[in-house]
This record gives structure tokens, C-alpha cells and sequence, in this order.
């Protein structure tokens, strides 16, 4: 009989196909990518932290030997990190156990989000049915998360750092009877699905997502609603039912050409005034701030790039952090390359302006230059955003690396950095690990691309608003 693990059992009520998979068919699943590896580096960082809340505590080390260590443990009625416990088919290493009064716990899951979500729920409730079944008497159920806003002054504090939130009367009861239509899924031929229902969110399956054909999933605004018209065998727009009721925008994207509204596009450019700086950040968001005077997920640029259009010349300007210090106050001086007139065009803008307001938040003697910096923003995300401009091949997508492949010749297939998450992980890399000399340039060389890619395009994109 199969035994589920808290993690397999996540997978299993976010897809039972997914589950089957992991069980039957491992070898078919894609492997950990960088991303995925992140996350569980920074879970174990945050972790480490809730450790330093209980010094005296024991950790259980990973072995085959877990669940008897434990026992052995449990009888000194200390703190103990990863206590390990199995009853009937569940299996579950707890992040903390802490003991309370003569003979009762309270459990801890730590988790390294901003807040409580349902998910943290439904693991917390599988770790109490399998330490319950395995005699442990709890007390509180908690979840620990990363209290946002903590600033860092100096060595980092625990205490300050997590908070934890009591979850014990939210709860599920039903563990034990979804763990018994679990193991049937598992033990029976590859299930057929729902997406939506029992695929909670296609898209993130490892499994469901590399099935998902046709268009209805990327018209405009369609969302989970979509699913229901796959689990019908509907996949393209198309074969929609006649009483599907479109929007505006889904009408201009079902007719399948070039949409041009050049009023609204001469209004849009009217907007602009000269020298127009097309500005682009690339940004990491640690989780356990890095430096004083920032904050967890904070959004800290360490890079930019501008290409300055006058009414008869082009001119770029980049800018990339080459140390492990906090890059902001270098940022802020080299940002200075941005006259005092002129549009400050970004493609979804709202994100450079709340870093520059970060920034002026950072930096009292620069706050009257970094705010006035706001008003001068134009966002060249709206045309493509409100419609009045629309190619089929952007596939219902206003993202700059939709429009841009829809537009002209270039994309962003070229680059060996291609994406914002991607860059966010290299440039930590190669600034907080150890890489060869040659291999840093490599990654500085790549990451210079991938941002001047993005203002670039700006450029390109707003020459094809012109012609038209």
C-alpha cells in the first residue's frame, strides 16, 4: 500500500494526475528547474531562521532512521526541527514541534510567503492527522510566514522577521478519507482529469500544461472560465458556442486580423514629448531582506537600461551594479543620465514607478528629483492594453514579448537570458556565489543584452505606432 508524503499529497489536491505521475511515471515529469531550485534554497534560509527562534532545539537528520530518532527525541521535551512521524499511509516531517505545558506540542509550518494561504491550510491539516494518528497530543496548529514589513537594521531578527498565525480551527477533517481516494487514483490506469476542478491550475500542471491546444485558453480575459470549454473538448476560439457573450477586446481578438484604432493611437503619441527616455529595471526581490533598510519581497533594482530618442537621434544607456553591496545608492547616480524634460516611457510603468518611488523613499537628499521623475512617466503598454492596436500573433497576450515577434523581426528567442526571473537568478549568481571570472563576464555580457532587448523594443514598438 502506498504511503503519501505531505508533499505528494499537496500535488495530489492540486492535480491527482500530477500525483499519479510522480508515482507511476517519474521519469516523464521535467526536472527541477533553476526556479523551482530557488525556492527550495529559500525555504531552507527561512527555515534556518526559525531555528535560530529555539537554540536549544534538536534537529532530526534525514535518514531511514528519522521516525525512531524522533521518538527517542520526543522524550526530552525540547524544540525539535524536521520531527518525522507516519500513520496508516501518511508521512509527514514537521518544520517545528515546540513543547507546551506536561505533555502536549505545538506545530509550526514555515513558510516563506508574506501571509497565510489556503495551501499552508490543507498541508498544516495533513501533518495533524498523521502526528495525531502517531499519538502525539497537539495543542495549536500554526503557520510561520515572513512578517513584509520588517526593515533591516543590521544582522537580521528572527523574532522580527517571522510571524506565525494560530490556523488551528481552520483546519480540514477530511485528510484521512482524501488520502484513501489518493492511493485509488494512484493504484488505477493515468485518471482523466477536469482542468479547473480536479487540475486546479492547468497552466502550472507539470503534466496538463504541456496538453493544452488550440486558443481558448489565451483569449483576452477568459481566466478559469476557459477550462470549462476544454473539459467539453473546445479548444479554439472558433468553435466557441454561438451564446458565448465576447467583450470588446475578445470581439477585435476573434476576428483573427490587424486591428488599428488610429484616432486613439494619435492621441496616445500626442502624449509624448521629446527627448522621450525608454526606461527598463531589472530588479531582485529578496525574501530575507540583504541589506539595511529594506524590506522582504522588496523590488531592489541593480540594472537599467534607457534608450533616449530626440527628434533626430537614438542614444542608449545601461547601467549594471558590479558588486555584492546594496545597488541602490550607484543606481540613483547613474540614473541622473535622465534630463529634466521629457517623456519617461516604460511598457507597464506602474512597475518602474513604484521602484523609483522605493528609491526616493531610500534617498532623502535625491526624493524631490526621484519624485519628479513620476509625473513624467507614460506607460507604452495602454495602446496595446485598451485594444486600439492588435495582431493575431500576439495570441491575446499585450506582453512586450508578444507584441514585439507580432510587430517586427526581433524577439527575444536569441538571448540566453530571455526573461525578467531568469535575470533576477543569474545576476544573484553571480553576485552571491561562487563563479569563475570568465563565467561572470559571460552572465554580465548576457544580462546587458536581455535589458537593452527590452528598451529596444520600446523603440521599435513605437516606430510601428507611428507608421500607423
Amino acid at each position: 500500500m502506498p504511503t503519501l508524503s505531505k508533499s505528494k499529497y499537496m500535488s495530489g489536491l492540486k492535480c491527482p494526475r500530477h500525483l499519479w505521475f510522480l508515482i507511476n511515471k517519474p521519469d516523464q515529469l521535467p526536472k527541477f528547474d533553476a526556479k523551482t531550485q530557488a525556492r527550495f534554497d529559500i525555504g531552507h534560509d527561512v527555515g534556518n531562521y526559525a531555528k535560530k527562534l529555539h537554540p536549544k532545539g534538536i534537529e532530526i537528520p534525514f535518514s531511514n532512521e528519522a521516525i525512531k530518532l524522533t521518538k527517542e527525541a520526543l522524550k526530552k521535551r525540547v524544540p525539535l526541527f524536521e520531527a518525522t512521524f507516519s500513520h496508516k499511509n501518511s508521512y509527514a516531517k514537521v518544520d517545528l514541534l515546540v513543547p507546551v505545558h506536561k505533555d502536549e506540542w505545538d506545530l509550526y509550518e514555515v513558510k516563506s510567503s508574506g501571509s497565510v494561504k489556503d495551501d499552508h491550510v490543507k498541508d498544516v491539516s495533513f501533518q495533524k492527522y498523521c502526528l495525531e494518528g502517531a499519538g502525539i497530543k497537539l495543542r495549536k496548529c500554526h503557520v510561520m510566514f515572513i512578517n513584509n514589513e520588517y526593515v533591516k537594521k543590521g544582522k537580521i531578527n528572527p523574532k522580527l522577521l517571522l510571524e506565525s498565525e494560530d490556523v488551528t480551527d481552520q483546519l480540514e477533517t477530511t485528510v484521512e478519507e482524501q488520502i484513501t481516494q489518493l492511493i485509488t487514483i494512484i493504484q488505477g490506469k493515468e485518471p482523466k482529469v477536469q482542468l479547473g476542478t480536479e487540475c486546479k491550475d492547468p497552466w502550472k500542471c507539470p503534466v496538463c500544461s504541456n496538453e493544452i491546444k488550440g486558443d481558448v485558453a489565451n483569449l483576452y480575459w477568459i481566466g478559469n472560465k476557459a477550462w470549462q470549454y476544454y473539459n467539453q473538448g473546445i479548444t479554439h476560439i472558433k468553435d466557441l458556442p454561438k451564446d458565448f457573450k465576447y467583450n470588446q477586446k475578445q470581439l477585435i481578438q476573434k476576428a483573427n486580423k490587424l486591428h488599428v484604432n488610429k484616432e486613439n493611437i494619435h492621441k496616445f503619441l500626442k502624449t509624448l514629448e521629446y527627448p522621450i527616455y525608454c526606461l527598463d529595471f531589472e530588479t531582485i526581490n529578496p525574501t530575507i531582506p540583504l541589506f539595511d533598510n529594506s524590506h522582504p519581497f522588496q523590488q531592489l533594482p541593480f540594472q537599467y537600461s534607457i534608450h533616449i530618442i530626440t527628434k533626430d537621434s537614438i542614444e542608449h544607456k545601461e547601467f549594471l551594479v558590479n558588486h555584492n553591496k546594496d545597488p541602490r545608492k550607484d543606481l540613483i547616480a547613474a540614473l541622473k543620465k535622465i534630463g529634466p524634460k521629457g517623456t519617461i516611457l516604460a511598457y507597464n510603468a506602474s512597475f518602474e514607478k513604484s521602484v523609483i518611488e522605493d528609491l526616493a523613499d531610500y534617498s532623502k537628499k535625491d526624493s524631490k528629483w526621484l519624485h519628479a521623475l513620476i509625473p513624467r512617466f507614460q506607460d507604452l503598454l495602454t495602446p496595446f492594453k485598451n485594444f486600439d492596436i492588435y495582431h493575431p500573433k500576439q495570441n491575446g497576450s499585450c506582453s512586450i514579448k508578444a507584441v514585439l515577434p507580432a510587430f517586427t523581426e526581433t524577439s527575444y528567442k536569441d538571448l540566453s537570458i530571455a526573461e525578467g526571473d531568469t535575470a533576477q537568478l543569474e545576476f544573484m549568481r553571480i553576485t552571491y556565489t561562487k563563479v569563475s571570472k570568465e563565467e561572470k563576464e559571460k552572465i554580465r555580457k548576457a544580462l546587458l543584452k536581455y535589458c537593452e532587448r527590452d528598451t529596444q523594443a520600446m523603440v521599435d514598438i513605437l516606430n510601428v505606432l507611428k507608421s500607423l
